[in-house]
This record gives structure tokens, C-alpha cells and sequence, in this order.
């Protein structure tokens, strides 16, 4: 039953992630298209957005599964990365470069880190003792 319950919120904290990003993208890809914004000048800002939306997928996970935030925001992180790495490779026949790798490392590290703190902020694991 445990493991149930560390999937579902791992599943919580990706549904979150991708919601989000799917927002954050709808919305920078109308500011592209009808402003005179250009992809260089908000890439920084699109990266650092994609940290916190790991992050905050993380947190979701952990505070829904009340212990092993840094499993479960791991998790949540390399489910993540797993989807990408799928979707690049077998949509564009192209593997990760050095840069993406990176990324992508960064983004499982502050997804722990976020379920780490869910955790700790939800309350953690309670035992009926």
C-alpha cells in the first residue's frame, strides 16, 4: 500500500510539473509571437522558470507522500527527464548534449530539494503508535 500511495505522488508532482509548463509556455509563446521579444532575450528566464516548476513539483510530491521527499522529488525530477530525454529522442532522433545533461541534473537536484521541504512542511510521517 505504501508504494501506492509514494506513486500517486510522484504522479501529483508530475502532472503539476507538465500543467505548468504547459501554461509557461502557452504564455511566452504568444508574448514571441505578437511582441517583439526574440528567443535569446527570454531564454534565462524560460531556464529559471523550468528550476521552479521542478521545484515546485517536488514539493507537491513530497508533501502528498509525508516522507523520502528527496526520493520522491528525485522521482518526480527523473520522471521528468525520462519524458523529455523520450520525446527528444524519439521525435527528433537526437540524444542530450553536455548542456541538457547538466540541465537536467539540476532539475532532479532542486526537485529533491522541493521534496524535501514538502515534507518537512506538510507535516512528514506520523506513526499511530
Amino acid at each position: 500500500m505504501e508504494s501506492k500511495r509514494l506513486g500517486l505522488a510522484i504522479m501529483y508532482g508530475l502532472i503539476t510539473v507538465f500543467m505548468l509548463a504547459i501554461v509557461i509556455s502557452f504564455i511566452f509563446s504568444l508574448l514571441l509571437r505578437f511582441t517583439s521579444l526574440q528567443e535569446t532575450s527570454v531564454a534565462w528566464i524560460i531556464v529559471t522558470l523550468s528550476f521552479i516548476t521542478l521545484f515546485i513539483g517536488g514539493f507537491i510530491s513530497g508533501g502528498r507522500g509525508k516522507e523520502k521527499g528527496w526520493l520522491l522529488g528525485g522521482a518526480t525530477g527523473g520522471a521528468y527527464t525520462l519524458v523529455i530525454f523520450l520525446f527528444q529522442y524519439l521525435g527528433n532522433d537526437s540524444l542530450f548534449t553536455m548542456q541538457q545533461m547538466l540541465f537536467h541534473l539540476g532539475f532532479i537536484g532542486i526537485a529533491a530539494l522541493g521534496g524535501i521541504i514538502g515534507v518537512n512542511v506538510s507535516g512528514g510521517y506520523t506513526s499511530k503508535a
